[in-house]
This record gives C-alpha cells, sequence and structure tokens, in this order.
C-alpha cells in the first residue's frame, strides 16, 4: 500500500532504514578495551571482580555507569517521510 506519490513498499523500505540506523548507532559505541580496572576511575569503589569478568576493560562502577547512562543524550532525528505537507513550507 502506497500512499501519496511513494511506490510500493516505500514505508516498509523507510521504517527498515530507520531500524538498521539504529542499530548500526548502538553497534557503533564503544566498548570497554583492555585491562580491567579494580577501582571505579570516577569515585575510587572497587569494582566486583564478577563485572571485571563479564565487562573486559571495564573502568566504571555499576552505580557510576548507570549515572552515565542515564545523561540525556541528544541526537539528530531524521524525516525519512518527506511528506507532501513538509515540501510545501
Amino acid at each position: 500500500m502506497a500512499g501519496g506519490w511513494a511506490r510500493d513498499g516505500a514505508v516498509s523500505e523507510q521504517i527498515e532504514a530507520s531500524i538498521n540506523d539504529e542499530l548500526a548507532r548502538m553497534q557503533s559505541q564503544k566498548r570497554p578495551v583492555g585491562e580491567s580496572l579494580t577501582h571505579c576511575a570516577e569515585c575510587e569503589e572497587p569494582i566486583p571482580e564478577a563485572r571485571r569478568v563479564a565487562l573486559p576493560g571495564v573502568k566504571l562502577c555499576i552505580d557510576c555507569q548507570q549515572d552515565r547512562d542515564a545523561a540525556v543524550k541528544p541526537r539528530a532525528g531524521i524525516n525519512r517521510r518527506g511528506s507532501k505537507d513538509s515540501q510545501l513550507k
């Protein structure tokens, strides 16, 4: 089912492209590498051995990592839809 001047399957292709872009962004995020630290780089608390084994190269304790992950990271949105209304502006 096409909408407007779009060909059949265009909407599905747009959705799939958006999902693939997000997956690529998530996979490109840097992973810890190298030797794990025994103490957190930010708060100096000991990092549990189980965490160091599970995530080789870890540098932060769980609390500091959760604080860092919770920080808002704005990213640009992409309007793949290209509706006729947006083209008229």
